[in-house]
Protein backbone atom coordinates (compact mmCIF):
# COMPACT_ATOMS: atom_id res chain seq x y z
CA UNK A 1 0.00 0.00 0.00
CA UNK A 2 2.60 2.36 -1.16
CA UNK A 3 2.61 5.01 -3.64
CA UNK A 4 5.99 6.66 -5.60
CA UNK A 5 9.05 7.12 -3.28
CA UNK A 6 7.07 4.88 -0.83
CA UNK A 7 4.26 6.60 0.47
CA UNK A 8 1.47 5.29 2.20
CA UNK A 9 -1.26 5.58 -0.20
CA UNK A 10 -4.38 6.21 2.02
CA UNK A 11 -7.32 9.43 2.12
CA UNK A 12 -8.93 10.39 5.39
CA UNK A 13 -12.37 11.43 5.21
CA UNK A 14 -14.58 12.31 7.65
CA UNK A 15 -15.85 9.22 8.62
CA UNK A 16 -14.00 6.79 6.06
CA UNK A 17 -10.20 5.42 5.18
CA UNK A 18 -9.92 5.16 1.44
CA UNK A 19 -6.93 2.79 1.00
CA UNK A 20 -5.97 0.44 -1.86
CA UNK A 21 -7.47 -3.15 -1.69
CA UNK A 22 -5.99 -5.88 -0.21
CA UNK A 23 -6.34 -9.62 -0.53
CA UNK A 24 -8.20 -9.82 2.63
CA UNK A 25 -11.61 -7.66 0.95
CA UNK A 26 -12.19 -10.16 -0.98
CA UNK A 27 -14.82 -11.76 0.46
CA UNK A 28 -16.57 -8.29 1.71
CA UNK A 29 -16.21 -7.01 -2.20
CA UNK A 30 -17.44 -9.61 -3.87
CA UNK A 31 -20.52 -9.57 -1.43
CA UNK A 32 -21.03 -6.62 -1.72
CA UNK A 33 -20.68 -6.48 -5.40
CA UNK A 34 -23.10 -9.41 -6.02
CA UNK A 35 -25.91 -8.13 -3.41
CA UNK A 36 -25.78 -4.89 -5.19
CA UNK A 37 -25.88 -6.20 -9.21
CA UNK A 38 -29.24 -4.83 -9.76
CA UNK A 39 -28.35 -1.46 -8.69
CA UNK A 40 -25.15 -1.06 -10.47
CA UNK A 41 -25.04 -3.15 -13.50
CA UNK A 42 -27.34 -0.75 -15.11
CA UNK A 43 -24.32 1.84 -14.73
CA UNK A 44 -21.64 -0.31 -15.34
CA UNK A 45 -20.01 -2.46 -18.68
CA UNK A 46 -21.19 -5.88 -18.80
CA UNK A 47 -18.99 -8.08 -15.70
CA UNK A 48 -17.04 -10.32 -17.41
CA UNK A 49 -17.79 -14.35 -16.85
CA UNK A 50 -15.57 -14.55 -13.48
CA UNK A 51 -16.19 -10.75 -12.74
CA UNK A 52 -16.70 -12.11 -8.76
CA UNK A 53 -14.23 -14.23 -8.50
CA UNK A 54 -10.38 -14.34 -5.98
CA UNK A 55 -8.90 -14.54 -9.14
CA UNK A 56 -10.22 -12.02 -10.58
CA UNK A 57 -10.12 -10.05 -6.78
CA UNK A 58 -6.33 -10.88 -6.77
CA UNK A 59 -5.88 -9.56 -10.51
CA UNK A 60 -7.22 -6.04 -9.58
CA UNK A 61 -5.09 -5.79 -5.98
CA UNK A 62 -2.44 -6.65 -8.17
CA UNK A 63 -3.19 -4.16 -10.90
CA UNK A 64 -4.17 -1.64 -8.40
CA UNK A 65 -0.57 -2.02 -6.63
CA UNK A 66 1.49 -1.56 -9.61
CA UNK A 67 -1.07 1.26 -10.79
CA UNK A 68 -0.06 3.20 -7.97
CA UNK A 69 3.48 2.62 -8.31
CA UNK A 70 3.51 3.68 -11.61
CA UNK A 71 1.50 6.74 -10.75
CA UNK A 72 -1.45 5.97 -13.66
CA UNK A 73 -4.17 5.45 -11.17
CA UNK A 74 -4.92 5.58 -7.34
CA UNK A 75 -8.19 2.41 -6.59
CA UNK A 76 -9.43 2.67 -3.56
CA UNK A 77 -11.60 1.30 -1.36
CA UNK A 78 -13.99 3.09 1.14
CA UNK A 79 -13.53 1.75 4.27
CA UNK A 80 -16.44 2.87 6.95
CA UNK A 81 -13.87 3.73 10.06
CA UNK A 82 -16.18 2.96 12.71
CA UNK A 83 -16.85 -0.70 11.97
CA UNK A 84 -14.63 -1.38 9.07
CA UNK A 85 -17.63 -2.53 6.48
CA UNK A 86 -16.30 -1.82 2.63
CA UNK A 87 -19.20 0.50 1.43
CA UNK A 88 -17.74 1.15 -2.35
CA UNK A 89 -14.81 2.16 -4.64
CA UNK A 90 -13.46 4.88 -6.43
CA UNK A 91 -10.50 5.56 -8.86
CA UNK A 92 -9.12 8.20 -10.35
CA UNK A 93 -7.28 6.20 -13.41
CA UNK A 94 -5.70 7.15 -16.83
CA UNK A 95 -3.61 10.30 -14.38
CA UNK A 96 -1.68 12.17 -17.44
CA UNK A 97 1.42 14.21 -16.85
CA UNK A 98 3.08 16.69 -18.28
CA UNK A 99 1.10 19.28 -19.84
CA UNK A 100 -2.43 17.81 -19.30
CA UNK A 101 -1.66 17.16 -15.59
CA UNK A 102 -5.14 15.56 -15.37
CA UNK A 103 -7.05 12.09 -14.19
CA UNK A 104 -10.66 10.77 -14.77
CA UNK A 105 -12.95 9.44 -11.60
CA UNK A 106 -14.90 6.80 -11.67
CA UNK A 107 -16.44 5.09 -8.37
CA UNK A 108 -19.23 2.68 -6.96
CA UNK A 109 -21.57 2.15 -3.88
CA UNK A 110 -22.67 -0.90 -2.66
CA UNK A 111 -27.22 -0.35 -2.72
CA UNK A 112 -27.21 -0.38 0.82
CA UNK A 113 -24.81 2.61 1.29
CA UNK A 114 -26.49 4.61 -1.00
CA UNK A 115 -27.82 8.09 -0.51
CA UNK A 116 -26.01 8.35 2.27
CA UNK A 117 -23.60 10.92 1.41
CA UNK A 118 -20.38 8.16 1.52
CA UNK A 119 -19.64 8.72 -2.03
CA UNK A 120 -19.28 12.72 -1.52
CA UNK A 121 -17.45 12.70 0.90
CA UNK A 122 -14.79 10.14 -1.12
CA UNK A 123 -15.08 12.18 -4.39
CA UNK A 124 -14.53 15.51 -2.28
CA UNK A 125 -11.62 13.48 -0.28
CA UNK A 126 -9.76 12.07 -3.50
CA UNK A 127 -10.27 15.46 -5.61
CA UNK A 128 -8.68 17.63 -2.84
CA UNK A 129 -5.70 14.65 -2.68
CA UNK A 130 -5.04 14.42 -6.60
CA UNK A 131 -4.85 18.62 -6.56
CA UNK A 132 -2.63 18.96 -2.99
CA UNK A 133 -0.79 15.72 -3.24
CA UNK A 134 -0.41 14.41 -7.03
CA UNK A 135 -0.45 17.90 -8.11
CA UNK A 136 -3.21 17.53 -11.15
CA UNK A 137 -5.05 20.42 -12.15
CA UNK A 138 -8.27 18.56 -13.85
CA UNK A 139 -10.14 15.76 -12.29
CA UNK A 140 -12.52 14.44 -15.13
CA UNK A 141 -15.76 12.29 -14.61
CA UNK A 142 -18.75 11.14 -17.31
CA UNK A 143 -22.18 9.27 -16.23
CA UNK A 144 -24.95 8.38 -18.36
CA UNK A 145 -27.23 11.19 -18.98
CA UNK A 146 -29.93 9.31 -17.03
CA UNK A 147 -27.65 8.45 -13.80
CA UNK A 148 -29.69 11.22 -11.50
CA UNK A 149 -27.48 10.12 -8.60
CA UNK A 150 -24.04 10.36 -10.10
CA UNK A 151 -24.40 13.65 -12.13
CA UNK A 152 -26.26 15.38 -8.15
CA UNK A 153 -22.96 13.83 -6.75
CA UNK A 154 -21.00 15.70 -9.12
CA UNK A 155 -22.25 18.74 -9.19
CA UNK A 156 -22.41 18.76 -5.23
CA UNK A 157 -18.40 18.16 -5.07
CA UNK A 158 -18.22 21.13 -7.74
CA UNK A 159 -18.10 19.67 -10.81
CA UNK A 160 -18.53 21.63 -13.55
CA UNK A 161 -20.59 19.91 -16.70
CA UNK A 162 -18.96 20.13 -20.10
CA UNK A 163 -20.96 18.12 -22.72
CA UNK A 164 -21.81 15.29 -23.67
CA UNK A 165 -18.80 12.17 -25.74
CA UNK A 166 -20.93 10.02 -27.99
CA UNK A 167 -20.51 6.64 -28.05
CA UNK A 168 -18.31 7.13 -25.03
CA UNK A 169 -18.53 3.54 -22.98
CA UNK A 170 -20.14 0.37 -23.30
CA UNK A 171 -22.53 0.15 -20.74
CA UNK A 172 -24.67 -3.07 -19.62
CA UNK A 173 -23.74 -4.39 -23.02
CA UNK A 174 -24.13 -1.71 -25.57
CA UNK A 175 -22.45 1.79 -26.54
CA UNK A 176 -23.63 5.04 -24.62
CA UNK A 177 -23.57 8.25 -24.46
CA UNK A 178 -22.34 9.97 -21.54
CA UNK A 179 -22.05 13.56 -19.52
CA UNK A 180 -19.19 14.73 -19.37
CA UNK A 181 -17.73 16.89 -16.25
CA UNK A 182 -14.83 18.35 -14.68
CA UNK A 183 -12.94 19.41 -11.66
CA UNK A 184 -10.49 22.34 -11.78
CA UNK A 185 -7.78 23.13 -9.35
CA UNK A 186 -8.39 26.75 -8.57
CA UNK A 187 -11.80 26.89 -10.77
CA UNK A 188 -13.23 30.29 -11.38
CA UNK A 189 -15.79 29.03 -13.96
CA UNK A 190 -18.77 31.08 -13.29
CA UNK A 191 -17.29 33.19 -10.87
CA UNK A 192 -18.18 36.85 -10.76
CA UNK A 193 -15.03 38.20 -8.81
CA UNK A 194 -12.73 37.78 -11.63
CA UNK A 195 -10.09 40.22 -11.18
Amino acid sequence: MFGRGGRRVRVETERMTLRLPQHSDYTAWSRLREGSAAFLMPWEPVWAEDHLSRKAFTSRVYWASRAVTQGTALPLLLIRRSDGVLLGAITLDNIRRGPAQAGTLGYWVGAAHARQGYMREAILGVVHHAFSVLDLSRIEAACLPENAASRGVLEKCGFKYEGVAQSYLQIAGRWRNHVLYASLRGDRRGRTDVG
